[in-house]
């Protein structure tokens, strides 16, 4: 864990988590409905460690990637721009029946989650969940893994006209509650997290067993990195 602390650290009031690879291990959820995506229109499926590189930047730009890196693991070549806008027409309707069907079957919460919720709601903290994943999914798998009755405010990637890394969805979930971005911390698993609470003006925080494309998330900007969130709460000095 990095020990870090910020100046205002004790202005800290409210937290926002980011859902996939913070909360909830679900690559092979999103696996399992991409790789019945690409059977579907005939094309190679993509192995785990592939999928779960293209992951936290929403649901259309997974299904992009992964229609891209299937064509280049069977040919060697990029799919030009005219194939790869009408496979994607037929993937993202398939996408989201298969992923509707599969989330929550494969995922599983990680190590030392509940551990920090509890503490954060037994001191009354509020907490947010600010994910990129598509609205109509995200209290399915609250509520699958158990987690749904710890957020007060729930929002997807299509919840606000932009997506994370733009700070546009951090700031207006801080807005609605009712705490200014100095108040609040942003907790994620990757560069988009850090990026948008640097840009809306919040604390970051990010734990090291996410995704963030498979690049070592301790190259990223952030105030903190924690091994698991169980070490959240010591952190913000609530232990």
């Amino acid at each position: 864990m990095d020990t870090r602390t910020l100046a205002n650290h004790g202005a800290l009031e409210a937290v926002v988590l980011d859902l996939d690879g913070t909360l909830v291990d679900s690559a092979q959820d999103l696996a399992v409905a991409v790789n019945l995506v690409l059977a579907e229109i005939g094309m190679k499926p993509l192995a785990l460690r592939q999928a779960q590189a293209l992951l936290g930047k929403g649901a259309d730009h997974l299904m992009r990637s992964a229609l891209q890196q299937s064509h280049q693991d069977a040919t060697g070549e990029a799919l030009g721009p005219d194939q790869a806008e009408r496979l994607f027409a037929r993937a993202r309707p398939a996408f989201q029946e298969h992923y509707g069907a599969v989330n929550g079957s494969y995922a599983s919460v990680y190590p030392g989650v509940f551990e920090a919720l509890d503490a954060l709601q037994s001191r009354a903290w509020p907490l947010a969940c600010l994910t990129n994943k598509p609205s109509a999914f995200v209290p399915p798998l609250l509520r699958a893994m158990g987690l749904a009755d710890y957020f007060s405010e729930v929002y997807g990637g299509d919840a606000f006209p932009r997506l994370k890394p733009h700070p546009l969805p951090l700031e207006k979930t801080c807005q609605a509650l009712g705490k200014t971005p100095a108040q609040v911390l942003m907790v994620g698993d990757s560069g988009n997290d850090a990026q948008a609470a640097r840009a809306a003006g919040c604390a970051v925080v990010l734990v090291t067993y996410g995704y963030n494309h498979g690049r070592p998330v301790t190259d990223e900007d952030a105030d903190g990195y924690l091994d698991s969130l169980a070490q959240l709460p010591a952190w913000l000095g609530l232990a």
